[in-house]
């Protein structure tokens, strides 16, 4: 049997745990409801209010995929490939306490808008658009050799994203000097997902040159289906034509060998050599050039899908008007349990009283611990020779008296 002490604390565990309840949901009770005819309104806009939280988070999890992985466009990377130079003298005497001449090699790049070049002069210096990615984005490695016999110290300047995870509108490199010589410009692309040049004879059987390798398996994949090759008594194979038989050397291949079979033909994309003249007289900037890359770009609308999202998770005036819809519904319930006490006291007051009294006694018992008390037991001998009733004894004992009480004192 459990004992006295353990069901008050049971008791007050209960109590504590009551207190603690969340507030009324937004739902109104049918009492209330029948009470309130305009209730009806407030159900209809609740169930419309449902139907749209559904629907949003149907758009969320639709966003949050799309910004997992998100489509691309391919537009026109325009590199400018000049430098600038500084305190060079040529054919006249330096001056004591001058600044050394010194040269900067600068390389950047605008996206092109819509394949056009704004033809102005100083179009290299143009602010880029803040919708697509900086410059350095789009390379894994950037690499500089200068004259080693000039610069034998310092001849290669090596730049790598996973270095320098942030990005860049472009790179700049400044040396001490007053000599020309050609610097040569190494530019490695990086594409993500990872892209593969394919051999001279998967170009010539898909029309590709570079592409990833799942859009280079589904070419292959359209090659077949278009020429009706797949093996009618086993789907799983296809018979290869003359041309897919140079790329796979077999007579009948398995799909799930195709991605095996490729890898032979696939190698990584060369990078961009380039080569500029450190001219260090004339105008400044001298022997600027452009070259003109292809490169993967995101939808500009993904950033706006990101702010969305973004919106959608923190809207504080919906959190505002949910508290104040829970405030007003907390309200109504406390107008309405005054409402029904008043409504019964009046109806008859002597069994509303003798009621409210019973059931106060009851809850009062279960917070004392009595509830389950049971007074034939008690009037039992066998009751206090329990194991529980020794250890009750030495607890009153020794629990500290009341000042003004008739409590026994401490032991």
């Amino acid at each position: 049997m459990m004992s006295p002490l353990k069901q008050m604390e049971l008791a007050s565990a209960a109590a504590a745990r009551k207190k603690k309840q969340k507030l009324p949901e937004k739902q109104l009770q049918e009492r209330v409801a029948a009470i309130l005819p305009e209730s009806a309104l407030y159900t209809q806009l609740l169930e419309f209010e449902a139907r749209t939280d559904a629907a949003l988070g149907r758009k969320k999890v639709d966003i949050q995929e799309a910004l997992k992985n998100p489509p691309t466009i391919q537009k026109t990377l325009r590199i400018y490939v000049f430098n600038t130079f500084a305190n060079q003298v040529r054919a006249i005497p330096q001056k004591p306490n001058a600044e050394p001449p010194t040269w900067t090699l600068k390389i950047i790049g605008r996206i092109l808008e819509d394949g056009v070049d704004p033809d102005q002069p100083g179009a290299a210096q143009k602010q880029p658009n803040p919708l697509y990615p900086k410059f350095s984005s789009f390379f894994k490695r950037v690499s500089i050799s200068l004259d080693q016999r000039l610069y034998p110290e310092n001849p290669i300047i090596l730049w790598e994203s996973a270095r320098s995870p942030a990005a860049h509108e472009g790179f700049e490199v400044k040396r001490k000097g007053d000599k020309e010589f050609t610097a040569t410009i190494r530019l490695e692309l990086n594409y993500s997902p990872e892209k593969y040049k394919l051999s001279p004879m998967l170009t010539e059987l898909l029309g590709i040159e570079v592409d990833t390798r799942p859009r280079i398996i589904a070419a292959i994949w359209h090659y077949v289906k278009a020429r009706k090759l797949q093996n009618p008594n086993d789907p799983t194979y296809f018979n290869c034509d003359p041309p897919l038989m140079r790329v796979f050397g077999e007579e009948k291949m398995k799909f799930t060998m195709v991605s095996q079979k490729i890898s032979q033909h696939l190698s990584f994309p060369q990078p961009i050599h380039l080569e500029h003249k450190i001219k260090l007289s004339g105008t400044s900037p001298a022997g600027t050039a452009c070259y003109d890359v292809l490169v993967d770009v995101p939808f500009p609308i993904q950033r706006e899908l990101s702010t969305l999202l973004a919106n959608v998770e923190k809207n504080k005036e919906i959190d505002a008007c949910d508290e104040a819809i829970y405030a007003a519904i907390r309200k109504i319930h406390e107008h309405r349990k005054r409402r029904a006490f008043f409504l019964g006291f009046s109806q008859s007051p002597a069994e509303f009283i003798n009621a409210l009294i019973e059931s106060q006694n009851k809850d009062l018992k279960l917070v004392t611990g009595e509830g389950s008390r049971n007074a034939e037991k008690e009037r039992r001998s066998d009751f206090f020779g329990q194991p529980w009733v020794e250890d009750a004894v030495i607890r009153y004992l020794n629990r500290k008296p009341v000042t003004g009480s008739d409590a026994p004192p401490s032991t």
